[in-house]
């Protein structure tokens, strides 16, 4: 298993290098020159050798193989340089970085609980009242858009009823930190959670209903075990390996979907930081953005391959 783990690994360092260089060239290929941003028009034409200079100076007139492997060298060593606006990028990703986690985990919590709940309590009331009513919201789930869901529970929720904020994370004249920032949450992490409970709820669903028509199942209760020991030790915890590769295979998607339910909701996280970046074409906050992005998909995509290993073995011997 260890050798599986490592292996792996190391095939995440070549994929994570090849989108660095795909990323890095087609950005430099749009033809922004970080001088326009650095330097007042009336500077650039009135200053032209200074600027040259500049340029000179900043390493900007060498090859852009050869710029590629400096800005890489000092990724590496933790620099991520500067945007066109004079900060730090190291301390946006620090800042920003943070919240995104804390968005894409409270929506996985919430969905895992409710979506798995619903799904076996469909299970075991198979054709009852919660089956409907789960189905109907399971269709609902996966047929219509997250942003579009974000946006029409902005308009109920935000607008109309005023329950809740349409943006930010937490207001500046907040009394209770704590407080008003689940109020900022409430409806981001509502929109990506409706999205994996359609997705988990069909999915434990119709697991649930295949170990409860199992040959295993009919054995245990002609021998007269309780329903609720058949449902929680035979039924729910057979039904849930599947179920739980499912849901790890439903976070990098988790993670993709916070750039835009952070868009939506004007949530200060790595994907509307990336989103702002492109739209004041500020490359260079894009390039680390976009990579960060990346390398959290490359990651929950090895969990994925582990967790397969380590439910069957066949995956690990290459079989």
């Amino acid at each position: 298993m260890l050798k599986f783990i490592i292996k792996k690994l190391l095939m995440m360092i070549p994929m994570l290098f090849l989108i660095s260089i795909i990323v890095y060239f087609a950005l430099n290929m749009t033809g922004i020159d970080p001088i326009n941003f650095m330097v007042s028009p009336e500077v650039l034409s009135a200053n032209k050798e200074n600027v040259d200079a500049l340029r000179e100076s900043l390493g900007l007139n060498d090859p852009l193989i050869v710029q590629y492997f400096r800005w890489l060298g000092n990724c590496l060593h933790g620099d991520f340089g500067y945007s066109f606006d004079g900060s730090s990028i190291a301390s946006i990703v620090a800042e920003r970085l943070p919240y995104t986690f804390e968005l894409a985990g409270y929506s996985l919590v919430l969905s895992a609980v409710i979506g798995i709940g619903i799904g076996i309590i469909s299970a075991i009331r198979q054709n009852g009242i919660i089956d409907y009513i789960g189905r109907v919201l399971a269709v609902f789930g996966q047929a219509v858009p997250q942003f579009l869901v974000g946006i029409i529970l902005i308009q109920i929720f935000a607008i109309r009823l005023g329950w809740f904020p349409s943006g930010n994370r937490i207001s500046p004249d907040a009394t209770s930190p704590i407080a008003d920032a689940f109020f900022h949450l409430f409806l981001p992490v509502l929109t990506l959670t409706i999205g994996m409970v359609a997705v988990l709820m069909r999915y434990a669903r119709n697991t649930m209903l295949d170990v409860l028509n199992s040959d295993y199942i009919k054995t245990a209760r002609s021998k007269g075990i309780p329903e609720w020991k058949v449902y929680l030790k035979h039924g729910f915890r057979n039904a849930m390996k599947p179920v739980l590769v499912i849901l790890v295979f439903r976070i990098p998607m988790l993670v993709g979907g916070s750039v835009v339910i952070e868009t939506v909701f004007s949530y200060p996280g790595i994907g509307l930081t990336m989103t702002n970046a492109i739209t004041s074409m500020d490359y260079p906050v894009v390039l680390i953005t976009t990579l960060i992005i990346a390398a959290a998909m490359l990651i929950c995509s090895f969990m994925v391959d582990v967790l397969n290993a380590l439910l069957d073995p066949r995956v690990r011997l290459g079989e």
